[in-house]
């Protein structure tokens, strides 16, 4: 039977916008790959330490970053048991840190997830039965209400024809990833936080020895000018000045005691345990200060799990772009079904009712109120938004090796100068007590010269906190996992 041409022109003027959008569907391209991201062949700080080496302008490597990975034990640098042994019991599965165990719980999250997305692409097969009365539904039906009693079963496939299911799954499994890089970052960050907790306790130990060592000092100076004044020697504020010393500097000890106790408390949270239950005993600082190597900025790329993770963003936002352009191809869907069919219970599995049916189904939405348009539009948004956070992860990554690569740099210099206004400071404390004792100056000189004295000492303490601290930190801007060999400085 001929289609009269009156009805094939309002046809085809139907079907062409229908036509047009699987055309441009079918010519969207859905974007790939990572945006490249151009790292330095060298560190800006590398530059500085040896011009010499530096590389010529232009000169660049082009770096990719790698799958997430373990960190390695890079703690076992610092040489020290107790931190090795922190560091280990927050990284415990079962009762460690609650920052990876709730991490943990979001990879197994996302891996299900992505379980259920490869579901949707898999064979269906479903059992059923079911009874109901009915009257008038059916024209070979009598007037009288009737029974139709069934069971059997029931199979589906959807046909992936576009590629729809397949970028759905896609996306799902790289956000699974992504979870686990962000599992990796999570275990790196609860370590650095360990051990700047433990080696900040330790300067803290440093520190109130010192404090408390002067706090002694200054009590002996207090006993023998109160025997000056009992003499006749000197007067009541001599006494008074001195008093004023000792106390102002109990008043400090007390203060670092009660940073330690906090800092304490949070190494207990860290790994896992209540306050009460850890107690760290009072020792000096033995810890080494390793010499980390910074590599090359593309390296950091690779090792770092942040990166990773973005990396992983990227990708899925991509499959989804893809998922949300393939909406505008039809679904095809098989189905099969068989079983038993009968009015009567009792002849419900008689083989005189038997039943069976196939049937395929295809679906092509035609006006959907732009639902379609607009998600590929959200797609391409999140695309464009994991785009810029990967580059500003990268951007950070490198910002925050060259912070602690300077900090290093300074804080050794500092430190060098330090050291030489201490000595200095010890030597004016030496004169002036024994000019003090002979009469030569005053007391108030003296304390000035002890006041000097412990500022200095403190300071060198602090500066050296503070190199324990940007060294931790700049194995976490790097990602740690090297060799816990690592010479010492």
């Amino acid at each position: 039977m001929k289609t009269p041409a009156t009805l094939r022109r309002p046809l085809r003027a139907a079907l062409a916008p229908l036509m047009a959008a699987l055309v441009l569907a079918g010519c969207a391209s859905t974007p790939s790959g990572l945006p490249s991201v151009d790292a330095p062949a060298q560190f800006k700080e590398a530059r500085a330490a040896a011009p010499a080496a530096a590389p010529t302008e232009g000169q660049w490597t082009r770096a990719t970053p790698a799958e997430a990975q373990p960190r390695g034990q890079w703690w076992r640098a610092f040489g020290d048991p107790v931190l090795d042994q922190l560091v280990e019991r927050a990284l415990q599965v079962d009762d460690g840190n609650a920052s990876i165990a709730q991490a943990a719980a979001r990879v197994r999250q996302a891996r299900a997830l992505a379980r259920l997305s490869d579901a949707d692409r898999s064979f269906q097969l479903g059992a059923g039965a079911g009874a109901s009365r009915q009257q008038g539904l059916d024209r070979n039906q009598s007037n009288r209400p009737s029974t139709l009693t069934t069971a059997g079963l029931s199979a589906s496939y959807e046909l992936d024809l576009f590629g729809r299911l397949s970028r759905a799954s896609e996306a799902a499994r790289l956000d699974a990833q992504q979870r686990e890089a962000l599992l990796q970052s999570t275990r790196l960050l609860v370590q650095a936080e360990v051990a700047q907790t433990y080696l900040a306790l330790r300067a803290a130990d440093a520190e109130r020895a010192l404090v408390r060592d002067n706090v002694q000092a200054y009590r002996d100076t207090l006993r023998l000018t109160q025997r000056r004044q009992q003499a006749g020697d000197v007067a009541e504020l001599d006494v008074a000045r001195v008093q004023t010393e000792v106390s102002a500097t109990e008043s400090d000890a007390l203060a670092l005691d009660r940073r330690r106790a906090e800092l304490e408390h949070a190494l207990a949270v860290l790994t896992g345990q209540a306050p009460a239950a850890l107690a760290i005993d009072d020792q000096a600082w033995t810890s080494v200060l390793p010499g980390i190597p910074a590599g090359l900025p593309a390296t950091v790329l690779q090792r770092r799990p942040d990166v990773a993770a973005a990396q992983a963003a990227v990708l899925a936002a991509q499959a989804r772009v893809g998922a949300a352009q393939a909406a505008y191809f039809p679904d095809l869907t098989l189905t099969a079904g068989g079983g038993y069919a009968s009015p009567e219970i009792g002849d419900l599995f008689k083989w005189s009712a038997r039943s069976w049916g196939i049937g395929a189904l295809l679906s092509l939405p035609i006006l959907d109120g732009g639902r379609r348009e607009a998600g590929v539009q959200n797609a391409s948004g999140q695309l464009d938004e994991a785009l810029a956070g990967y580059r500003a992860q990268v951007l950070g990554a490198f910002k925050e090796v060259e912070d602690q690569l300077s900090a290093l740099r300074l804080l050794q210099e500092q430190a060098q100068v330090q050291a030489t206004a201490v000595s200095s400071a010890q030597r004016a404390t030496q004169l002036s007590d024994t000019r003090y004792r002979n009469g030569y100056i005053s007391q108030l000189d003296l304390l000035d010269a002890r006041r000097s004295e412990l500022r200095n000492r403190r300071q060198a303490l602090q500066v050296k906190a503070a190199q324990y601290q940007a060294t931790v930190a700049l194995v976490r801007a790097l990602g740690g996992g090297w060799d816990a060999s690592a010479q010492a400085s």
